[in-house]
Parts: C-alpha cells; structure tokens; sequence
C-alpha cells in the first residue's frame, strides 16, 4: 500500500513541475530588459481599472520635451521571476497610426482593451510595454520603452 501511495505521490508531482513548465514553452522571453528608461516621465496603472480584458494607464510628463505614443502596445507575463511575451490569439494583426502627442507637464489616460488580441488574462502578475518618442529635432528621433507593472487576479472582472 505504501509503495502506491509513494507511486501517486510522485505522479502528482511530476504533474504539477510538468504543468509549471509547459506554461513558457510557447512563450518568448522578453526582449526590454532595459524598461522605463526615461528621465522624469512614467507609465502606470490607474487604480481601479484592471480586468482580465483590458486596464486604464497614466503617462505623466515631467520631462522639458513633447513626446508621442501611438495605440501599440506589448503584453507580458512574470512566470518564475522571468518576463515572457504573452503569445497573441491572432495570426495577422495590426494598430491604428495614430500619434498621441504629451507634452511637457502633461498627464494623460490611455485605455486598453486587449481581448482582442490575448483574449482574457488568467491571473498572475503582468506588465504592459510601449513605446514613446521624443521627436526633437528632424532626423533625431529617440525612442523609450516604458512598463508599468499589474496583477490579474482571476479570470473574472476584478
């Protein structure tokens, strides 16, 4: 009897590390190891917005410069301390070329909606990347990668 329950012991947990690992198997690590990489402007979340289909975020300008973000934007997933791209649900897609101009002392709200192209997240702990530009001066044009960090936790409207 000993020697079925050790059997079912082992089996369970084979499992569970089988099951842990499969979720990133089809994931690519992140490719912005170098986030929020922009003095005196932030991205975060506005409280209360989070849900498994989309989130509010606030970029704030501190910064002396006008800068523009456009509707593109990257989801990821935190799996054992380590950023993953959330794989899309989609084969062929695309965002509106819309530039957003914030400028200098300026706050602004952005809305997201991604079920569209996740679906709905299952809980963990995520980040929300985009790109922002300060244009300056023609042919200078930097780009920053800015993250702003959330927790799903269900699959149900938080």
């Amino acid at each position: 009897m000993k020697r079925y329950l050790y059997l079912i012991f082992i089996m369970v947990l084979s499992l569970i590390f089988i099951s842990g690992c499969a979720e990133t198997t089809d994931w690519e690590p992140t490719e912005y190891e170098n986030v929020n990489n922009i003095d005196d402007v932030s991205m975060t979340v506005k409280e209360g917005t989070v849900s498994p289909t989309g989130l509010t975020v606030v970029l704030e300008n501190n910064s002396d410069v006008e800068l523009i973000y456009s509707e593109d934007f990257l989801l990821e997933k935190n799996i054992n301390g380590k950023w993953y791209e959330v794989p899309v649900i989609v084969e062929s897609y695309g965002f509106d070329d819309i530039g957003y101009i914030l400028a200098s002392g300026e706050i602004g709200e952005w809305n997201v909606e991604w079920s569209w192209l996740y679906g709905n997240l299952d809980a963990g702990e995520y980040r929300i990347i985009k790109i922002i530009i300060d244009s300056g001066s023609p042919g200078d044009i930097k780009q920053y990668i800015l993250a702003a960090e959330f927790k799903i936790l269900s699959n149900k409207n938080n």
